[in-house]
């Protein structure tokens, strides 16, 4: 790196180029009504002209979201070029419940499933308790999806310290379960604090955990929503974030230009870090998370050309 461009800040350095392409994924959310069907699936064919890996389905709590979750993910598989991958929680499920749905994704050509425990019905960050007749919790639905199909399986991983473990050695220590368990790649929740992060992936990996981990990135507008999704699951907002956005609540726009600035300049210096996977959870839009994709590098990928006709 030259000297003008170390001088750069990581957003307008990533611009310079010369990097690798990196790896993206998208997170949606299957649609409650026509009109957000519709919203999402601008977005999905926006972002997919970006070519990622692969893109992933929430499932709802107990699996209230389920058919729809399914109609999504297999409209994806027939409509477009994407991989789709179903999320699958434990919550308010006996293992023979659980078992179908996996069947049905692999009868449907669904090859990856995004295994998770789950939050309780309607209490995110709530107590959980397994059911005595289903999966008790991720590992063991993972090694589940394992033994009917070879899927990928991909897991979650919380950035810091789960809010529910004793500290970062037992985290790591489930992270290693899953992926004997058959686990192939873990997605982080998202994380504001990029040193706090770069240090605890530190010792993930020293701990000899070598699977692609995806950092999780969420381009947020609503700071106030962020709030009350982050303090229940345990991600702490750093107090810089919180400056950013104060006064804005009837300032949409300028809210979209400070979220789109933060993710970009956390992804560019994770990306110089050596990260080259980012799973990006979209809000079922597309806008912001293509601006940052492109900072990255990751440009639309032109149509194959048409056979000359004979």
């Amino acid at each position: 790196m030259s000297p003008a461009q170390t001088a750069l800040g990581p957003v307008a350095r990533a611009g310079v180029g010369g990097q690798p392409r990196p790896g993206v994924s998208f997170e949606f959310s299957p649609p409650k009504t026509a009109e957000a069907e519709e919203n999402l699936w601008a977005a999905i064919r926006r972002l997919e002209s970006l070519a990622p890996t692969f893109v992933s389905v929430t499932y709802g709590a107990g699996g209230s979201t389920r058919d729809r979750t399914h109609r999504t993910v297999l409209r994806m598989l027939k409509e477009t070029t994407l991989k789709p991958a179903a999320h699958l929680t434990c919550v308010e499920a006996t293992r023979g419940e659980v078992d179908e749905v996996i069947r049905d994704y692999w009868a449907s050509g669904i090859r990856h499933i995004v295994a998770l425990r789950g939050d309780p019905p309607g209490q995110i960050g709530g107590v959980y308790t397994p059911r005595a007749d289903g999966y008790r919790n991720a590992t063991e639905l993972t090694a589940g999806i394992k033994a009917i199909g070879d899927f990928e399986v991909s897991v979650g991983l919380y950035p810091h310290v789960h809010p529910e473990s004793s500290g970062i050695d037992h985290d790591i220590d489930v992270l290693k379960a899953k992926i004997d368990a058959g686990a192939t790649r873990a997605i982080t929740q998202f994380f504001f604090d990029v040193d706090g992060f770069l240090r605890f992936m530190d010792r993930v990996r020293k701990a000899g955990v070598a699977i692609p981990i995806s950092p999780g990135i969420m381009p947020v507008t609503n700071y106030a929503g962020l709030k009350k999704m982050s303090g229940p699951i345990g991600i702490e907002l750093p107090g810089w974030l919180g400056n950013l956005f104060e006064g804005l609540d009837k300032d949409p726009e300028t809210r979209r230009l400070i979220a789109a600035s933060v993710a970009s300049e956390m992804c560019a210096r994770l990306a110089e870090e050596g990260f080259g996977d980012f799973h990006f959870y979209t809000l079922n839009r597309a806008d912001l998370t293509y601006a940052i994709c492109r900072i990255l590098g990751v440009r639309e990928t032109p149509p194959e050309p048409k056979e000359a006709a004979a």
